[in-house]
């Protein structure tokens, strides 16, 4: 879910598609999907040694994730690791401004057809991947065309598919024509764009490219050592011009905790902190003089998903019964620390497609109780838990480790459950090893969060025909409704018909509860303070990385 896009998937903390610039608290590797997801919002080890002593290049940027990055490419990646590295190295035809909106990235400036079927990108010119090779037309359709191949396995296909013909007009101009009017459509197209001269007649989901990318964006990849960093260089070369930082330190870290410790001692230069350190730990003078902190709404939330193939979730109302057990409020002042605020549906409240009128649900238990009562789990076993049937109300959640706020998210509705009755089982693990589980849909339950993209356009993640491996359905969510409405919004233009329609979506999700939704965190990044040009904006703060710079006088840090 570049998150301008979704950035979710799952990622410590969840993305969809896209460069939105904000850095959730807790780094997940949540993409630029459109859910390129966002939880996002939400999000490394790259030096041999970063403690207080060791010497770096100041002109270095250091920054940590919990979660290694899977595939640096594109259109194959679906965490919010591989899409923060990708939103460095790769370029779309368009990109969000500070102010959330689309300018031109490759394409220069692009035409819209009277009926607003067709779009027509005029390129840059002079534009060379980082192998020297001139960028051309021919990546544009090239990159389609994996899009729209059912061997590769992309979860971006759907925005493509109702793209009627393709075509290069020129070397430097490429049309695209839709069957119908498309809303997300401009959107669509900031995916990062890959090379043709490298990649055709490959397999794009087993070539090494994805652990060694070449793109057109500011920064060129230079290393990746599993497990501990990825190190990224300026590209002298940027269309833009070249980044002032020199160097892109990626670390992996899969500790919070230790992740703090390595920003005290200068192993890293910036992180999303979690709350605790954000209000406690970093009000410290060491921190006030060599650090900036931030804190800002992300466009992300935190989720507890069930899988939906498990019969034990299959009625609607056992899971309206869980929500009213689950008290969402304990878990924003007891583990948050106030620092965010209860999540409704499928939208953060700085979205505006986001239902105000639709309300969270309220912790009471004894209806819950009542609830599952009345769908026949009245009996208890000699551990205090639920039967119906001679079957246990027993499940698994999932979670991923480092990320703290989930983990005891998941021990507050541990014992919220139990209350009712309900037996849940914690199984912390390792991210990638998670990332797996969902994969093989072999999971009961799992907290993860969303990136959002800034175009509210839920379809990958909620239509049912998006429950593929790699695909964001990978709770098999099916209302044909919801399959109605998400279409309708891609063929709406008008904001105020469009937004009603994404109401109505928010209301359903909100009353079947596929996920129990939680929290809408608040990004709480923290940045050297060496680091000049930073600028918050609505769109965070990373958008315009490319500017930022040290001054050479170390007085002036």
């Amino acid at each position: 879910m570049k998150i301008g896009k979704v950035n979710n998937l799952v990622s410590p903390q969840a993305s969809l598609r896209g460069r939105n610039g904000s850095i959730p608290r807790s780094c997940f590797p949540l993409r630029s999907l459109r859910f390129k997801v966002f939880f996002l919002f939400f999000l490394l080890s790259l030096l041999p040694a970063c403690g207080p002593k060791a010497e770096r290049n100041p002109n270095t940027f250091v920054t940590a994730s919990i979660g290694d990055a899977r595939r640096l490419n594109p259109i194959l990646a679906n965490d919010t690791a591989s899409a923060t590295i990708n939103d460095q190295v790769f370029n779309g035809l368009v990109k969000y401004d500070k102010d959330i909106k689309l300018v031109g990235d490759l394409a220069e400036r692009w035409d819209v057809s009277p009926d607003g079927k067709t779009i027509t990108f005029h390129l840059r010119k002079g534009v060379l991947w980082h192998d020297g090779a001139p960028f051309t037309a021919e990546d544009c359709i090239f990159t389609y065309q994996m899009l729209m191949d059912p061997k590769v396995a992309t979860p971006y296909s759907s925005s493509y598919m109702d793209v009627k013909k393709a075509a290069v007009v020129d070397r430097y101009t490429f049309r695209v024509t839709y069957a119908e009017p498309f809303s997300p459509a401009l959107e669509s197209w900031s995916m990062g764009i890959i090379p043709k001269h490298l990649l055709e007649g490959k397999d794009l989901n087993t070539d090494p490219f994805s652990r060694k990318p070449v793109g057109t964006g500011p920064y060129r990849f230079k290393e990746w050592i599993a497990g501990q960093k990825i190190v990224l260089e300026a590209n002298d070369k940027y269309f833009e011009g070249r980044p002032n930082i020199d160097q892109y330190i990626y670390r992996i870290i899969p500790d919070s905790s230790t992740m703090f410790q390595e920003l005290l001692s200068g192993g890293v230069d910036m992180m999303g902190l979690n709350p605790l350190q954000y209000l406690r730990k970093s009000e410290t003078r060491r921190i006030r003089d060599n650090y900036r902190k931030f804190r800002y709404p992300a466009n992300a939330f935190t989720y507890l998903g069930y899988n939906l193939r498990n019969p034990l979730f299959e009625d609607t109302r056992v899971r309206q019964a869980l929500a009213y057990a689950i008290d969402r409020q304990s878990i924003i002042d007891g583990i948050l620390l106030g620092l965010g605020k209860p999540c409704t549906g499928p939208f953060s409240y700085v979205s505006w497609a986001y239902n105000p009128k639709v309300k969270p649900y309220p912790y009471d238990p004894d209806k819950a109780g009542r609830m599952l009562a009345e769908l026949g789990w009245k009996e208890r076993n000699s551990q205090g838990v639920l039967t119906k049937d001679g079957k246990a109300f027993r499940f698994t959640v999932l979670t991923n480790q480092g990320n703290g706020e989930r983990i005891h998210a998941a021990e507050i509705i541990q014992q919220n459950l139990k209350k009712i009755g309900v037996d849940i089982q914690i199984r912390v693990m390792e991210w990638q090893a998670m990332l797996e589980q969902i994969d093989n849909r072999s999971f009961d339950s799992i907290i993860l969060g969303w990136s959002m993209s800034r175009d509210p356009d839920l379809y990958d993640i909620w239509h049912s025909s998006k429950t593929k491996k790699g695909e964001y359905n990978f709770i098999g969510y099916k209302n044909p409704e919801v399959d109605r409405l998400l279409i309708e919004g891609r063929r709406t233009f008008d904001m105020k018909k469009r937004r009603q329609i994404y109401y109505r979506i928010h209301e359903i999700l909100a009353d079947e509860q596929p996920y129990a939704f939680l929290y809408v965190p608040d990004a709480t990044p923290i940045v050297a303070k060496r680091f000049k040009g930073i600028e918050v904006a609505p769109l965070g703060i990373m958008y315009d990385f490319i500017h930022w710079y040290v001054p050479k006088n170390r007085a002036e840090w």
